[in-house]
């Protein structure tokens, strides 16, 4: 089945595309990534603000790794197999998730338990992997070698423009919005999760609306067609792409154990870590806690503001020196500013060592895909980016089925102490990265047939 399809699409049909035409094409990244942004920020707290104890959070964020581990592969694997003449290959999967992350944003600050939370979390992780595997295969799909790194770092800018608008609407929102809700949700929160529904279904249509998807030729239609598009045809199709993975991929996924064991930490932490930091207060009814929120919100906002101001100055990096040396430089970096952390005298010294973390973010969410990419045939291309996502959240489902214990019995309950071990796992991560080898430069540029 590989080799035939391999033989199909061995035609390359890939104009190269004007910066326009990259950002338009991405921009529907944004309003996904401004509701992870929300999930990072604002979820935790709202399950403190509804009694739930710091040592749970890990297991109370069980939705993001369980989903992503079920979802993405399988939406990769339906992705690779779909055409429709009207709708393209990868947008359905665009709107749908889009769609119902407009859905959750809009019900979240109106819960008043923590397992109404939790549902919710769920469905909203759904919704965001629906849509977000798909666009990482669009990348590839429509753009030359020589663009890769343009295209995935573009996605990391608007990777940092979404969750900085996401985390700093906390802020803001927190400063004109007074009141509560009777389960004790702050009123300044409904601002944050109304603006990212909004921004989520709009985006996506933007992207959906100014970029046409390239066909497939009739030898790949016949093929798509003849193929089972079931469900077990796909778990299939996953199986058979997990067997036959490339080396170099197998040694990117120990890089990432390390890289998202520690992402997750800090998701889960840095709030509890900037109020116990700069405020002394570990009380989530205090009025301290509600600010250190606040603030978490300018901390995560501040790092997106590095990740799309530096996402850009990637690529000629990436380009001149490799994107192997790019990337450990860059956790080194966030792995420095982790350990800082818990260490600065006051809120505002809290912005400092985040700037290492926010230019290893933009690293993060673009570097490896232009790796990863090389060792991947076209026509696997979803189902690839699907297991790439695998090798993501199995780490994070060990972070939160593991971390519960750590926090308690090994690090004494301390939020630094949680960072400080994060720090430690990026530049494990930033070391195993030199393992990995692969051609600095892609294939040689195609025929540039852009409009004007």
């Amino acid at each position: 089945m590989t080799s035939s399809r391999a033989a199909a699409g061995s035609v390359p049909r890939k104009p190269l595309m004007s910066t326009t035409q990259i950002m338009l094409m991405n921009f529907g990244f944004f309003g996904i990534q401004y509701s992870f942004g929300m999930q990072q920020t604002a979820v935790n707290p709202i399950y403190q603000f509804l009694g739930a104890s710091p040592e749970s959070l890990p297991i109370l964020n069980l939705a993001g790794p369980v989903t992503g581990l079920l979802i993405q592969p399988l939406i990769g694997a339906l992705s690779d197999r779909t055409w429709s003449d009207r709708w393209g290959r990868r947008k359905p999967y665009f709107l749908l998730g889009a769609v119902g992350c407009s859905i959750c944003l809009f019900l979240f600050p109106f819960v008043s338990a923590v397992w109404m939370a939790v549902l919710l979390l769920w469905l909203l992780d759904a919704s965001n992997n629906t849509a977000m595997e798909p666009f990482r295969a669009f990348i590839a799909d429509k753009l030359p070698d020589s663009q890769l790194a343009r295209g995935f770092l573009t996605q990391s800018f608007f990777t940092g423009l979404g969750i900085t608008l996401a985390n700093l609407s906390l802020f803001v929102f927190q400063k004109i919005i007074t009141g509560g809700t009777a389960a004790g949700i702050p009123y300044w929160v409904f601002g944050s999760f109304m603006l990212g529904a909004v921004c989520s279904i709009a985006s996506v249509l933007v992207t959906v609306l100014s970029t046409k998807e390239i066909p497939p030729t009739p030898a790949e239609l016949e093929l798509l067609r003849s193929e089972s598009k079931g469900f077990l045809s796909s778990v299939s199709e996953i199986g058979a792409a997990i067997r036959e993975m490339p080396v170099g991929l197998r040694k990117l996924s120990l890089v990432y154990l390390f890289q998202w064991y520690a992402m997750n930490i800090y998701w889960q932490y840095v709030t509890l870590a900037a109020a116990d930091t700069a405020w002394g207060t570990h009380d989530p009814h205090s009025q301290a806690y509600q600010e250190a929120v606040a603030w978490t919100g300018v901390i995560n906002g501040t790092y997106n503001i590095v990740t799309f101001c530096c996402a850009f100055g990637l690529v000629a990096l990436a380009k001149k020196i490799g994107p192997r040396y790019v990337h450990s430089v860059c956790l080194i970096l966030a792995a420095l500013g982790l350990a800082a952390f818990p260490m600065m005298p006051n809120k505002e010294m809290l912005l400092v060592p985040i700037v290492g973390l926010g230019i290893a973010w933009a690293s993060i969410m673009g570097v490896p895909y232009i790796m990863a990419v090389r060792m991947i045939p076209k026509e696997r291309y979803g189902v690839y980016m699907g297991i790439i996502n695998m090798m993501i959240v199995i780490p994070m489902l060990i972070q939160t089925l593991s971390f519960g214990w750590v926090y308690s019995h090994v690090l004494s309950s301390s939020p630094g102490n949680a960072l400080r071990l994060a720090a430690g796992c990026l530049f494990v991560a930033a070391v195993l990265m030199q393992w990995i080898n692969v051609k600095k430069d892609g294939a040689p540029d195609l025929v540039d047939t852009r409009t004007a």
